[in-house]
């Protein structure tokens, strides 16, 4: 066997024969021609068989059976394929293999996923064999960018990786929306945030992030929503609020632009406006304080083209009001400063204002809402008590959490990005249960 390759390696060997294992994802053709649609998981290219070809080189009897193997080859069977690169302008890949000789590894009959519609719950049924599809794996290129683009930012910023856990006994955001499990005889939750914990990492090690699965039980079906994500949080001391929003967009930016130069091939097959991902790159974001952006909703309310339900200052957002919102910008969109009302115990307040926290939700343009939770935190330790008893939590439950304002309190913000959003925004995409492998929503455990 020749030297094996990818097909992404292809263009590096024009004029050489080479061999590729491969899985067959379509094929046609007529007579003495096949033409096989080769997928490896780093592209997809075209091989074309030649019948004479094979009966010169492996005898009448032998190359007719050779070819007739290949002729029959069902959708996703697994080959090895040898064969000569050639350039072809024709195809978007540019490239096109010369077929010499083929090796079935594992035939494929009556695969489930053919050319023709099927339902949205039929494929997500079958998404372990969906994710072969060119979509779908040009999506999940686009989150495999965004996540190398992470690290990338996080280690040129000087930030330390922080795992928290995902076992814990209390909730990061006064939600009743959690998992609960039996640990031992005592109850505890599946994570909704890495935050709470960063925060300790935070006064040990400064800058610090984490990057794992999270769990939310809303039992909310919007296109928006899983019951499990990925969540990056970062926590970092002696920056302002102000400080923290340049530091979201600087880390933003890079995702976008990791992706436009490791994955632009996903968004051409995705067919996403790179001119426009180009331009969030290159504008500054928008920053809008909440009673502005309120001012704003209710001003324009009776548009023509606007569809969301009157608000009130003091009232938070639905989907549609932050989709116009980060629509009239055009760009990404801090709203900043919330009411305290409705916003997490641990938010900083508004200096001269106790009814407005110091936090900032960046919402994403073309309607895909927001991709950033950030604020800044209390420091006070009787100030932060006085909180968790005015929720009525447990004190009990975060003890260990008030001690961090006991013993040498500094400034300190943070921010968390919901994966999937940010995988849905970029690629273009409507629904965010393609954005993960294998989506968990309410209604779907399985496969």
């Amino acid at each position: 066997m020749e030297k094996l390759i990818t097909i992404a390696q292809v263009p590096e060997h024009v004029g050489e024969s080479v061999t590729i294992g491969a899985w067959v994802a379509d094929k046609s053709g007529k007579g003495k021609l096949q033409f096989l649609q080769l997928r490896d998981g780093t592209a997809f290219f075209q091989a074309v068989v030649f019948k004479p070809n094979f009966l010169e080189k492996f005898g009448e009897d032998a190359g007719a059976v050779k070819f007739d193997e290949i002729k029959h080859l069902g959708q996703e069977s697994s080959v090895y394929v040898t064969g000569t690169v050639k350039s072809d302008e024709r195809s978007k890949f540019g490239y096109e293999l010369d077929v010499e000789d083929l090796t079935v590894i594992s035939a494929s009959e009556d695969y489930p996923i053919t050319p023709k519609d099927h339902g949205t719950d039929f494929l997500m049924d079958h998404r372990h064999l969906w994710l072969r599809s060119r979509r779908q794996q040009a999506i999940q290129q686009v989150r495999n960018a965004l996540i190398y683009a992470s690290y990338d930012f996080f280690r040129d910023n000087g930030f330390v990786k922080f795992d928290s856990p995902i076992l814990v006994g209390n909730s990061a955001e006064n939600t009743t929306d959690l998992f609960e499990t039996d640990y031992f005889g005592q109850p505890a939750f599946l994570s909704q945030s890495g935050q709470l914990y960063l925060e300790a990492g935070a006064m040990a090690l400064g800058r610090v992030y984490d990057f794992g699965p999270v769990f939310r039980a809303e039992k909310s079906k919007t296109r928006r929503h899983l019951t499990e994500f990925w969540m990056m949080d970062a926590e970092y001391p002696f920056l302002s609020h102000e400080e923290s929003m340049d530091l979201q967009e600087a880390y933003v930016k890079t995702l976008i632009q990791g992706v436009l130069d490791n994955a632009r091939p996903a968004l051409e097959m995705l067919e996403r406006d790179t001119a426009l991902l180009e331009k969030y790159v290159a504008t500054p974001f928008k920053r809008i304080p909440y009673d502005e952006a309120i001012d704003l909703l209710q001003a324009h309310e009776n548009d023509d083209d606007t569809d969301y339900e009157h608000v009130e200052h003091g009232d938070d957002f639905g989907s549609p009001h932050e989709t116009w919102i980060s629509k009239h910008y055009g760009v990404p969109t801090f709203v900043v400063n919330y009411p305290a009302s409705f916003k997490a115990f641990y938010m900083k307040p508004v200096p001269d204002d106790s009814t407005r926290v110091l936090c900032a939700d960046l919402l994403a343009p073309e309607g895909y809402g927001e991709i950033i939770g950030g604020s800044e935190r209390e420091t006070d330790y009787d100030k932060l008590l006085a909180k968790v008893k005015e929720w009525q939590l447990k004190e009990e439950d975060y003890d260990w959490y008030l001690d961090l304002r006991k013993y040498g309190s500094v400034p300190h913000c943070g921010f968390g990005l919901g994966l999937e959003r940010m995988v849905t925004f970029v690629s273009g995409i409507e629904h965010i249960r393609e954005a993960i492998p294998f989506p968990r929503m309410l209604h779907r455990i399985k496969p």
